[in-house]
């Protein structure tokens, strides 16, 4: 098991155990804490509703051209944004913190 901290939209840290034996990804463990993420598409980084800031100094995976694709239609958008959707959980990921995006211009 890793920790997570998410941080929502109304700026109330979450610390969230995260399991990495399970495949999961990080939308998918917002979700499983009933965090407001919305995941849309159900993973497949076609709707950027699990955008997130990674604000911590943790190397993460390459993006992936479908994520770079979806990110430069996405609200909001800044040098540390990533889909949540494609954040698979491992052990490295330990100590996270993150901060859910605004979802759309009103936010």
């Amino acid at each position: 098991m890793i920790k997570i901290t998410v941080i929502d939209r109304a700026d109330q840290e979450h610390v969230l155990e995260a399991p990495t034996d399970m495949n999961m990804n990080l939308m998918e463990l917002c979700k499983a804490y009933e965090l407001p993420v919305k995941g849309t598409c159900g993973g497949m980084a076609l709707c950027s509703t699990c955008h997130c800031y990674v604000l911590s100094d943790h190397e993460l995976h390459e993006m992936s051209e479908d994520e770079e694709d979806m990110l430069d239609q996405a609200f909001f958008v800044e040098d540390n944004s990533r889909l949540g959707c494609q954040l698979k959980l491992v052990d490295e990921m330990d100590g996270l913190v993150v901060k859910l995006a605004p979802e759309d211009e009103e936010d």
